[in-house]
């Protein structure tokens, strides 16, 4: 039986990267034997313009009933003066939440030939490889009470409560360690445990956790080091396990180290291992409609979903072998490019991909 997949591609920059992912998942299909269905829908902007909705409850559905989600992107100033439950972003909230989507792996793997595209020195980022898993469905960004409101004074203020659970946290350390497990058997927890409350807890949960995976080595990290140390010595790091809103922050960070937000893929998952898959970048609306931008994180992403989802290692590894291929061959898109180094756009890098997957 066919697995199902809903394609979202959202808003921006989303429709354009989003058709070369499409076409991978085609070209698998037509010559690779992978057996999907695929199934679109609205998100986001699009969505709010077509149903008033940024989660129409159709869409919701049908990520409900299938196997995998593919996301482009959502959001942009075009729709920044809506009321914030209309707001594109409150659809992305929306599908974590309404899927169960807890746990967000953001990979983030610096290809030898882009050395020379990160703004660090090749010497301190060559070789990097690791992983932020980020906790997706609470902290600061779900909890409750949040607003705006009046203060007696006539002054204004807006709030925002962080809540952590312990069984959230320890669901969100068991795949951290799962995960370290099955690479270098190094963890490293990252919170603000000085000062705030929740990280306190989250600090006692994930050492109790961390007692049942001796075989793992456990470090702990504040939040502002660890954003220090990632520029500083960023191999030094394995997997990073870290709360919303540090996951948040800390994964563009890491973005940064590959040469371009462009190349980072995301998967995030829930109990059952469904999940939604999307490039950590945003719509870029700056940009979108030009054909320039960079669809290699989606792609990647394709590549976790065929992995974590579907359920084929085989096949997530030949769309990774296909991307160092496009790469080894000199295509850049312009935000991998060294100045003066000839590019290519979105459309270009996706069929080189798809021609590098028979290879």
């Amino acid at each position: 039986m066919s697995r199902r997949i809903l394609v979202l591609a959202g808003d921006g920059i989303g429709p354009e990267i989003v058709a070369e992912a499409v076409r991978v998942l085609e070209r698998l299909r037509e010559a690779h034997g992978l057996d999907v269905a695929l199934e679109e829908g609205l998100v986001g902007g699009a969505a709010v313009d077509a149903t008033g909705s940024p989660l129409p409850e159709a869409t919701l559905e049908a990520a409900r009933r299938a196997d995998a989600v593919l996301l482009g992107a959502v959001g942009g100033p075009k729709w920044d003066g809506l009321p914030r439950e209309r707001r594109p972003e409150r659809g992305l909230l929306g599908l974590r939440k309404g899927l169960g989507l807890f746990a967000n792996l953001r990979p983030a793997i610096l290809y030898p030939e882009l050395a020379d595209a990160s703004t660090l020195r090749p010497e301190v980022v060559s070789g990097l490889d690791l992983v932020i898993v980020r906790e997706l469905t609470g902290g600061i960004y779900f909890g409750e009470p949040r607003g705006i409101r009046t203060r007696p004074d006539g002054v204004r203020e807006g709030y925002n409560t962080e809540v952590y659970a312990e069984d959230e946290i320890e669901r969100i350390a068991r795949v951290a360690f799962e995960t370290a497990r099955r690479r270098a058997r190094r963890l490293c927890s990252v919170d603000k445990a000085n000062v705030l409350e929740s990280s306190e807890l989250w600090r006692e949960v994930v050492t109790r956790v961390g007692a049942e995976y001796p075989d793992v080595e456990l470090s702990h990290m504040y939040v502002d080091n660890a954003a220090m140390q990632l520029v500083r010595a960023p191999k030094q790091f394995d997997v990073v396990v870290t709360t919303n809103m540090f996951g948040d922050i800390l994964s563009d960070c890491a973005a940064m180290l590959t040469g371009s937000i462009g190349m980072l893929p995301s998967a995030s998952l829930n109990a059952e291992g469904r999940g939604m898959y999307e490039p950590i970048h945003g719509s870029a609306p700056d940009i979108a409609g030009k054909g320039v931008a960079n669809p290699l994180a989606t792609i990647l992403s394709v590549a976790m979903m065929l992995r974590h989802s579907l359920d084929e290692p085989e096949l997530a590894a030949r769309v990774e072998r296909a991307v160092g291929r496009v790469l080894a061959q000199g295509l850049r898109t312009p935000d991998i490019a060294v100045p003066g180094e000839p590019t290519v756009g979105t459309r270009e890098m996706g069929e080189a991909v798809v021609a590098a997957l028979d290879g």
